[in-house]
């Protein structure tokens, strides 16, 4: 057995390599011991911990062996930014795709030990889509998002209207519209109205992604005889004062025109120690008077200041997260393994590793954003029966797992694992 931890902190490295592997089960207690570690700028001892935490992790194992793998590569990367070279930090200047069971590495510019290295995850935008999409499939969690807020808009934006506009902050794929579009061609049968002309401005950081996603949804429009245009608007950066400024110009609005304004999993990223340049974007989202506001973001908070209570809260919430694809999907999903090393593994070392301006996944709890949201003047629209029977259709149907977990609080819906909530989703006017 592993000896006491006063034991193991006051052996020599060697000693330490020596003793037997942890268990899975006392694996998330070392964890935070060594996060605990770090906090108090006790590297070297956090290191030699990471040594066998890491010997007992592997991104192949079950839940908890490939969760340990994430948060262990995290905290390595961290120590690496505090000068400490470890054996199990990820190598700079590469990014993981996953094929079958191996790892391949495609080339990115070399970067240093600092927040600089944590973009290399993020500069193969292909294979990111590429997981976002397995992530849609594999989990409920973004459709889910999507099929509620879709309900939300066709429930606040009522037959007979002429034209709808929907401003959908980071469209990537488009994929969130086309059952919108159905949904607006099939209650046209049903009444006497035609269906409304749809506008949809996208926004997102290349220009040839969003052009495609237009011409994906105006094809589809087309085959239902809707009437469409897309708008793309290019962000090229994440300055969200100067987009909270030129957002009234960037956004043409026609006469008798319903504007609906989608934001999932979106404004997290622009969290900061403060909150006054999402205050002044929510501000401006609201001077253009839309009909209904969707928002859906994680049910975490992972916006801490400090490194120890966001370690935790990151902890807990990814543990719910992995269980959740542990008890779903096959052990050798390819899918899975890729979102949970690239998708959710991006995001952890983000959180764990990451400081300051540099820290991006800054996931906050749905009282935070109820809070921020009322107090630029946004009243909660209550989600309907029809949308909670919907939603729990879709569990139902394509996730069979009495895992997940569905409740209404505060007329917003909330989407967990067991009893621990993971997403919320809410539409305010």
């Amino acid at each position: 057995m592993l000896g006491s931890f006063s034991q193991l902190m006051s052996s020599s490295s060697s000693h330490v390599q020596d003793q037997e592997v942890p268990r899975p089960q006392t694996a998330f207690q070392l964890l935070v011991t060594c996060a605990d570690l770090i906090s108090q700028s006790d590297y070297s001892a956090a290191k030699r911990l990471l040594s066998i935490l890491f010997s007992d992790s592997s991104p192949y194992g079950d839940s908890v062996e490939r969760l340990v793998y994430q948060f262990v590569r995290a905290l390595s990367l961290r120590l690496n930014r505090h000068g400490i070279p470890t054996s199990t930090a990820p190598v700079p200047g590469t990014v993981f795709s996953v094929v079958n069971r191996s790892s391949i590495v495609s080339t990115c510019p070399p970067c240093g030990t600092n927040n600089k290295m944590l973009s290399c995850y993020d500069s193969d935008q292909e294979t990111l889509r590429s997981c976002y999409l397995s992530l849609n499939q594999i989990t409920p969690f973004i459709r889910f998002s999507h099929l509620t807020a879709n309900q939300a808009i066709l429930e606040a934006i009522r037959g007979g209207q002429q034209a709808i506009h929907i401003i959908d902050f980071d469209i990537m794929h488009g994929v969130q519209w086309p059952p919108l579009m159905q949904a607006l061609a099939d209650r046209s049968t049903n009444t006497l109205h035609p269906p409304p002309m749809l506008r949809i401005t996208g926004t997102g950081h290349d220009l040839n992604i969003l052009h495609r996603t237009g011409d994906r949804l105006l094809k589809f429009a087309q085959s239902l005889g809707l009437r469409f245009q897309f708008h793309p608007l290019l962000l090229l950066d994440n300055d969200l004062t100067s987009l909270a400024l030129h957002l009234p110009s960037a956004i043409t609005l026609l006469p008798d025109e319903a504007l609906a304004v989608n934001c999932v999993l979106y404004l997290h990223r622009f969290l900061k120690d403060d909150s006054r340049e999402l205050l002044l974007f929510l501000h401006k989202i609201k001077a253009l008077n839309p009909t209904v506001v969707t928002i859906a973001e994680r049910e975490a908070n992972h916006n801490q200041p400090l490194f120890l209570q966001r370690f935790l809260e990151a902890l807990d919430h990814y543990k719910a997260l992995f269980d959740s694809l542990e008890a779903t999907l096959p052990p050798n999903s390819r899918e899975r393994l890729a979102v949970e090393q690239i998708w959710f593994g991006r995001e952890i070392m983000d959180i764990v590793a990451a400081e300051g301006e540099g820290r991006r996944e800054r996931h906050q709890k749905f009282e935070t954003w109820e809070m921020m949201l009322k107090s630029v003047g946004f009243n909660k629209v209550p989600l309907s029966p029809f949308a909670l029977a919907q939603a729990k259709l879709l569990l139902r149907l394509h996730y069979p797992s009495e895992g997940y977990q569905l409740q209404i609080l505060k007329n917003s819906f909330f989407l967990g694992w067991q009893n621990h909530s993971l997403f919320s989703i809410s539409s305010w006017h």
